[in-house]
């Protein structure tokens, strides 16, 4: 589809007039526009939900979840990948964002890299992306050279594949085994894509990956049981986690961390089920590592 004739290109009726708004005014058009986001994903949860369906089966068989893009949508994959490790304790390379350009595309704007077709299958392939991984393409226009050549190359290997665009019927959506197609509307500045098309795709990477490590055992209740204990922050957050889901006072929730090595999960499973740390591991890794499942 030509550039002009996407939804994400064309010019906003209500705000015509931006340039001559009042500070106030230009924050609220903002705010009121932002307002369309969530009612335009409700349309495509059944597919957001089948993506991620997707992803766990891939992480269940060893897989990995792969996201490319570029500009905005780049920054934004690289960016949801990042907090995964931190938020639900899993290795790296479990969640990867790939930026067109490189990692220094992410300060910088690298010129030409988004418009190649064949630059992510080398950046696929310098991952040892395999038809056991699974491929996110994330791209607000549907039509980045960059984002339709890894998505054909990961579905010429074998590999699932997810589009995510901001414009319907689009062209990554087409490459794609999975469309999340969701349209929020023009811009407030036209074109501007970082704004309402960028928050559309954030919220979606976040139920990607949320939902999928809820679905791999990462949170009991709703407490996110496999947090990785690197700041005072996070010190103090995984005690109150284990008093949360146990009932238990602080200093057994400071003793019994201990003895479990800092793990949250294990230390609520240890007090919930009044068993000692090796009792309690053997318990979660028949659960698959889901602590409801433990105290069935």
């Amino acid at each position: 589809m030509e550039l002009n004739k996407l939804i994400t290109e064309t010019r906003n009726r209500d705000t015509m007039n931006l340039d001559i708004m009042s500070s106030f005014e230009i924050v609220k058009a903002m705010n009121d526009e932002d307002r369309n986001v969530p009612s335009a994903i409700e349309k495509a949860l059944d597919r957001i939900a089948s993506a991620v369906d997707e992803i766990v089966k891939t992480f269940k068989n060893g897989g990995r979840l792969f996201y490319i893009g570029a500009g905005t949508s780049g920054r934004l994959g690289v960016l949801d990948a990042s907090e995964c490790p931190p938020t639900f304790g899993v290795n790296h390379d479990m969640v990867i964002g790939i930026i067109a350009g490189g990692d220094s595309a992410l300060r910088n704007p690298i010129e030409g890299a988004e418009d190649s077709f064949e630059l992510c299958q080398k950046d696929l392939e310098n991952y040892q992306f395999s038809k056991n991984d699974i491929l996110c393409g994330i791209a607000a226009s549907g039509r980045t050279p960059y984002v339709i050549g890894g998505l054909r190359y990961a579905r010429s290997i074998g590999a699932k594949t997810i589009a995510v665009a901001c414009n319907i019927d689009s062209e990554i959506g087409r490459e794609a085994d999975i469309a999340i197609e969701v349209t929020p509307g023009p811009e407030v500045l036209t074109g501007s894509t970082r704004l309402k098309a960028g928050t559309c795709q954030k919220l979606i990477l976040n139920m990607l990956t949320t939902a999928s490590m809820v679905r791999m055992g990462k949170a009991y209740q709703n407490l996110m049981v496999d947090v990785v204990q690197s700041n005072e922050k996070l010190v103090s957050r995984a005690r109150k986690i284990v008093m949360e889901a146990t009932g238990c006072d602080m200093n057994t929730a400071v003793s019994t961390l201990e003895k479990a090595g800092g793990s949250c999960k294990l230390a609520i499973v240890m007090i919930l089920t009044d068993s000692s740390e090796e009792a309690a591991a053997k318990l979660l890794e028949k659960a698959q590592g889901h602590v409801r499942d433990t105290l069935e």
